[in-house]
């Protein structure tokens, strides 16, 4: 039996579960989603808790246990706390700016890189670091990838932009004036 699979699933008060023919929709105070339903698996709804049950033991649905239970989690832990995730930019005149939905960038190019801000997510600057955070793990995560892609850090000076928890392996540079 898969370790995270079998535990099951608290539902808050104030969150809607309902499980339907192909997706379990989550309700709750900052929002709705959705997750796709596995026909391998049984969902059931009791006592305020969301467990889920193999129907079959195959491979393919024991793969699929812990999955869509962490995914059905991350719904409900969603639509209650929300995700964020924060980006540090590091690098001499190096500058992230929000202005509506457009998260303007200058990291060292010969102009400042813009990039659109979907409407599920909100973007907060503190000085050097941008907040991004949203009610989807999977929303918030791309979208702080895709900022970290425009100038990923380097090993030499550090510079570029990276997640605050993140540790940059420093290189060694040049060895100058060998006799």
């Amino acid at each position: 039996m898969s370790r995270i699979g079998k535990l099951p699933v608290p539902v808050p008060a104030g969150v809607e579960v309902k499980v339907g023919a192909e997706f379990v929709e989550v309700k709750g105070p900052k929002g709705t989603l959705t997750t796709p339903v596995c026909p391998l698996l049984k969902y059931e709804m009791n006592d305020g808790r969301l467990t889920l049950t193999r129907l079959e033991e195959t491979r393919q649905s024991r793969s699929q246990h812990g999955l869509r239970r962490t995914l059905a989690a991350n719904c409900i832990e969603g639509v209650t706390k929300g995700f964020s995730k924060s980006l540090e930019v590091i690098g001499v005149g190096y500058r992230v700016a929000v202005k509506g939905n457009i998260i303007e960038l200058a990291v060292g190019y010969s102009h400042p890189v813009l990039v659109e801000l979907p409407d599920e997510l909100k973007a907060v600057v503190e000085g050097q670091i941008l907040t991004i955070s949203g009610v989807s793990k999977e929303m918030v995560g791309e979208f702080a990838a895709r900022i970290r892609r425009v100038r990923k850090p380097e090993p030499y000076k550090g510079k570029g932009i990276k997640y605050v928890t993140e540790t940059i392996r420093r290189k060694v540079g040049k060895s100058g004036g060998k006799k």
